[in-house]
């Protein structure tokens, strides 16, 4: 077995590595300022993004729920993979060969990383055999609903051959073990021993967001099969039902950029809509539309801005109605507007596809419902609005569903329209809402857990003007009283449980120039110079918490120096957001997090430096400003008959304003 792999391939990985790609395909990311990206969460459910990407720093941070680290912690915590696994994954993605301690060669990438390897090569098998004799059958179906050669490699559709372990002796050939292809869900145990999961069926694969086959749906073609019409893979470690939505690979760059997803209900009505030109269509896998589905598809659909469209499509049925009132269960949890899509004739869109052609799935997307007036006509749709009774029971059970709507603009719309149905004076109905609103009052919906509405407001840290006292303060005490730790702040023997956030810094104009030159010398060091960058570690701060950081940007400098003496300006480089977090105390370690990946306020690279070297330089002027008004002091209480001492004060005054000077006209 290989050893650990070689620390400088690692490093080497990452700085090849650019973070946004990797996040960019699970978050719609946009930009947050000069050097900072933005998207929703992927480890929360927020309605406002808090999570912010530095590409150039290689980090990221959430506001919201505090989850922080580089491409590799991304990568382990998103797909639950080891760290060996997650530099062997960005290796294979760059083309980079990796080295390790033992000289040996690579190991198995582990368990998860063998799974995706046997999914993979059994979709391939998959599609081999869906050109053989025995596939007619598969061929068949496929052309009777209008999918020709093309469409089947575009979608990487297959045929399972009708055999008891056809596919399980290929992949014992390739390598795999009995073990790994039960735990990949790919073959069952029976009486009569292992044999393959899906036999004489169609087989599509089911892919990640990032295009990983995590498993399979097959569907039942022969007569003497007695499984169910669909069979997918069961739940295992890579493929969870509940979070997979079959064509987002495909569908991801498409869904960001225009912010409309289509979820339609089978696979062939997923191919029949990018076919047709419909190409963010998406579907679940065998389950019912869920909480994990929208918080997968709202990062991807950057569900922030409420400017965003998602359009279910039901079958006409009774069980297409049953969909669409779960759906309307959920929709609260999106910040984008809902709609439904039904076919006059109640076709699914491979149906109306092959009856009426692509312009006619196009049409039928183009001519959506407001997910609110299709719940409201179908909730009306079970009384008797020819009676009295059955016109106030239909109030009684509608009224809360306007009274629902989360867009104030929205509600008087409704309410006139559901007067208009009910044939009702407006004046009744607008009580009846304005009745129900007063029930729900103060009740959160079903998106309200979790949020991340305060992240945003956060995001410039001490600018909250609520925000509580600094926790590194003691209670009573000063900003930071001499006496105690280097550059007179108090002490900080004693950490304290829990991490210091920007939240807990005070709103004051110090402590708001302390910490926005700590962004600057974290974020951009090499911007702001090494010598501007000692300077700023070396001034006095009056805020704790902050002069710790300060300390480990002090410590990660001083490391150039001891490890390369004579670097120079290239001692910048140590100053990384992994070596300041190493070097803090453990409490501490979040906040720096949160500095390096604040958005600066300029927007081109000349504004920029100008920016974090007018910041740092702000900082060092103020101490300079404060060394003044020490020695100004000293000069006062100076004896003027001890001429050696009078002087050295002197020149040492002229000296710090020439240093001002220098600073300013820098």
């Amino acid at each position: 077995m290989a050893g650990r792999i070689r620390q400088s391939d690692v490093e080497e990985v990452k700085a090849r590595t650019n973070i946004a790609d990797i996040i960019g395909e699970h978050v719609a990311l946009k930009s947050a300022g000069v050097g900072s990206m933005k998207g929703l969460c992927p480890f929360h459910d927020e309605r406002s993004p808090s999570f912010h990407v530095t590409p150039q720093r290689g980090f990221y941070h959430c506001f919201g729920c505090g989850e922080s680290g580089d491409v590799y912690t991304f990568l382990q915590r998103m797909d639950h993979v080891s760290f060996t696994e997650a530099v062997e994954r960005l290796a294979g993605r760059i083309g980079f060969d990796l080295h390790y301690e033992d000289g040996g060669p690579a190991a198995e990438h582990g368990n998860r990383a063998r799974l995706l390897a046997a999914n993979d090569a059994a979709a391939e098998f998959f599609v081999e055999r869906l050109g053989s004799p025995e596939a007619e059958v598969g061929r068949r179906f496929l052309g009777e609903r209008g999918f020709d050669a093309e469409a089947a490699r575009r979608f990487g559709v297959g045929f399972a051959p009708k055999s008891w372990d056809a596919l399980t002796k290929h992949l014992r050939a390739r390598g795999f073990t009995t073990e790994e292809l039960a735990a990949s869900g790919l073959v069952s145990q029976g009486d009569r021993g292992v044999y393959d999961r899906f036999r004489g069926r169609l087989v599509w694969p089911i892919r990640d967001v990032t295009g990983q086959t995590v498993g399979f749906g097959a569907r039942r073609l022969l007569e003497d099969d007695n499984g169910p019409k669909y069979l997918n893979t069961p739940e295992t470690a890579v493929y969870h039902k509940a979070q997979v939505l079959y064509g987002l690979d495909l569908a991801k760059r498409d869904i960001a950029k225009t912010h409309r997803v289509v979820v339609v209900e089978g696979y062939t009505d997923v191919m029949a809509c990018h076919l047709a030109g419909v190409t963010t269509a998406i579907a679940t896998c065998g389950t019912a539309f869920g909480v994990d589905h929208i918080k997968v598809l709202r990062r991807v659909l950057g569900d922030d801005s409420g400017v965003g469209e998602v359009v279910f499509t039901f079958d006409g049925d009774e069980a297409g109605q049953k969909a669409a009132m779960r759906a309307f269960g959920e929709e609260r949890r999106f910040a984008a507007q809902t709609f439904v899509a039904v076919a006059p004739d109640g076709l699914d869109p491979c149906d109306l596809r092959l009856a009426r052609g692509d312009g006619a799935v196009r049409s039928l997307v183009e001519s959506k419902t407001p997910m609110f007036e299709f719940v409201i006509r179908h909730t009306l749709s079970r009384f008797d609005l020819e009676t009295v009774e059955g016109r106030v029971n239909a109030l009684r059970t509608a009224a809360p569903i306007v009274a629902d709507i989360r867009d104030p603009a929205l509600r008087p719309g409704y309410t006139r329209e559901l007067a208009r149905m009910l044939g009702m004076e407006l004046g009744e109905v607008t009580r009846a809402v304005r009745a129900a609103e007063g029930r729900d009052r103060g009740a959160p919906g079903p998106g309200a857990s979790g949020r991340g509405d305060r992240a945003e407001r956060g995001d410039r840290g001490g600018d909250r003007r609520d925000g509580p006292r600094d926790p590194a303060r003691p209670a009573g005490g000063s900003n930071g009283a001499p006496g105690g730790a280097a550059h007179g702040e108090p002490s900080n023997s004693a950490q304290p449980a829990r991490a210091f956030s920007i939240r807990d810094l005070p709103n004051d104009p110090a402590t708001r120039l302390e910490r926005d030159a700590l962004q600057a010398m974290l974020g951009y060091p090499e911007a702001v110079g090494v010598d501007l960058l000692r300077q700023g570690v070396d001034c006095r701060f009056g805020n704790a918490t902050l002069a710790v950081v300060r300390d480990g940007i002090a410590s990660a400098l001083a490391a150039a120096s001891v490890d390369e003496p004579g670097r120079g300006a290239t001692a910048t480089a140590t100053v990384t957001v992994d070596r300041v977090v190493a070097e803090v105390p453990p409490p501490f370690a979040s906040i720096v997090q949160q500095l390096a990946v604040l958005p600066v306020p300029q927007r081109n690279e000349v504004e920029l430096t100008a920016y974090v070297r007018g910041v740092v330089g702000a900082l060092v002027d103020r101490e300079l400003l404060r060394q003044k008004q020490e020695l100004l002091g000293r000069l006062q209480r100076a004896d003027r008959s001890d001429t050696a001492t009078y002087t050295a004060i002197q020149r040492a005054l002229v000296a710090l304003e020439d240093e001002r000077r220098r600073l300013r006209a820098d």
